[in-house]
């Protein structure tokens, strides 16, 4: 996938940069730019970015993104509510007579701009090209259904021909819709998909996944793994606290045919658990981080963040879905929001494309709770890291890290700070006390060798 962007400096002025095409890494794990550098997904999920937005609003929202460490942005062009018949800010529909063989540029030239806009600041759009309720109609959305066998190829087509030339595109097929046993659903994705790949000139020019529904089955590659155009499976974890996620991941990292994963809708932040806010109140900042680290540690090549208010870019002026607490402008600062940058730094604090997840060195018997510790390594070992969602003692080894002695820091998810722990003895089971214990007191265990060469956890060069 072809990505370039420009770099604004501090006096105003735009220099063009070298390409940084994203692509699957050599050992099927994770995306790398051209140059093999590790990318790590840090994406925010704006779902009603095209449709709900101006351009004024769009520049302060990636503007705001940019700034709290976040790269990728997950929208969808014929967008879910009501997303064919209510007009975006600028009074245009996606399709004339709700066609998908006849697209409206003057709707389209908004999402260039979007699409433009993310690439001045060095960030990737990932393209949901309509909504799953345009394909199929189920308990919600509004529809209509307007994709069939004999037209989502035409669509897939339109589209990837209009963004080929668009270097910061990652296409995501589906919309929150699992395709039906018996049905021409999954052909229909098919189409869409290889019409954008044959309108960008092959699968080498396009970096795919799809988008499902919460599936305790898995996500895409239930249906879509052994596809040539998809590059990445991607789940949906679902908006429940202390589910556990992490197996999800796992399953999707040890299929025979190697491709990257990762959760591309968790519980969003000011989301009511479970759908229940009456009983089970509101999502908070330390139920979601456990779900994303627990993600990562279990093989995720990246994450996705979310907030239920900024998703359908809620104003008080709208009826919001399921319950939002907040105008979006106001929730774009929600703690999480502004925590997600240290995961994303931790990780690419250290050798990234080596890292795989190794859970033999927690050796205490675990619940499937949200105490649940859960551990990843280099393949080479020359480090190891510890996840304690709740700061409970955990023994742990070491034995699969190269060398005698070690060096240990505590890293702080809610603040990215780190401070030396005590140092290690290879061969010695040792059980774990974190700095503080209980409900959102969260810490990430970071082993080193001790030939100090890293950086402090969380802290990196190119940073």
């Amino acid at each position: 996938m072809r990505a370039s962007f420009l770099i604004l400096l501090t006096f105003g002025v735009s220099i063009f940069c070298s390409s940084q095409n994203l692509k699957v890494s050599e050992n099927g794990r994770f995306l790398v730019t051209e140059n093999n550098e590790p990318f790590f997904w840090m994406a925010d999920t704006a779902w009603e970015l095209f449709h709900r937005c101006t351009r004024e609003e769009v520049d302060m929202y990636l503007a705001k993104r940019k700034s709290q460490g976040f790269n990728v942005i997950q929208a969808v062009a014929l967008a879910e509510l009501n997303g064919l018949n209510e007009p975006n800010r600028y009074g245009q529909v996606p399709l004339i007579d709700n066609n998908p063989a006849k697209p409206n540029s003057e709707y389209f030239r908004h999402i260039d701009y979007v699409i433009d806009k993310a690439e001045s600041l060095g960030m990737y759009i990932a393209l949901l090209p309509t909504w799953g309720d345009k394909v199929f109609k189920n308990s919600w959305g509004t529809g209509p259904e307007v994709f069939t066998m004999k037209n989502s190829k035409t669509f897939g087509k339109w589209i990837g021909s209009r963004y080929k030339d668009k270097d910061n595109i990652i296409w995501v097929i589906g919309g929150d819709r699992n395709p039906r046993n018996g049905t021409d659903d999954v052909a229909i994705w098919n189409e869409m998909a290889e019409g954008i790949a044959e309108a960008a000139g092959g699968y080498k020019y396009t970096l795919m996944t799809f988008h499902p529904q919460p599936d305790k089955n898995g996500g895409s590659s239930q249906w879509f793994h052994e596809q040539p155009w998809l590059d990445f499976n991607m789940h949906q974890t679902g908006h429940c606290a202390n589910q556990p996620t992490y197996q999800l991941i796992k399953s999707d990292y040890e299929l025979k045919i190697v491709k990257p994963v990762l959760d591309g809708e968790p519980l969003y932040e000011d989301h009511p658990n479970c759908f229940n806010a009456k009983e089970l109140g509101y999502s908070v900042a330390d139920d979601i981080r456990r779900i994303m680290y627990w993600n990562v540690f279990a093989g995720a090549f990246g994450q996705t963040y979310g907030c239920h208010d900024v998703w359908q870019m809620y104003t008080l002026d709208e009826e919001g879905i399921n319950g939002p607490l907040r105008p979006w402008q106001q929730a774009l600062d929600l703690p999480m929001a502004n925590q997600v940058k240290h995961l994303k730094n931790l990780f690419l604090s250290r050798p990234f494309l080596n890292r795989v997840p190794d859970n033999s060195i927690v050796l205490d018997k675990q619940e499937d709770d949200e105490n649940y510790v859960i551990a990843t390594r280099d393949n080479e070992g020359s480090f190891a890291m510890v996840y304690f969602p709740t700061g409970h003692e955990r023994k742990i080894s070491i034995s699969n890290l190269k060398g005698n002695s070690f060096t240990s820091w505590w890293f702080d998810p809610r603040t990215g700070n780190s401070f030396k722990g005590h140092p290690f003895q290879k061969n010695t089971e040792v059980s774990i006390h974190p700095p503080s214990s209980g409900k959102g007191n969260d810490w990430v265990l970071v082993v080193d060798t001790s030939d100090g060469t890293l950086q402090p956890p969380g802290k990196f060069k190119n940073q």
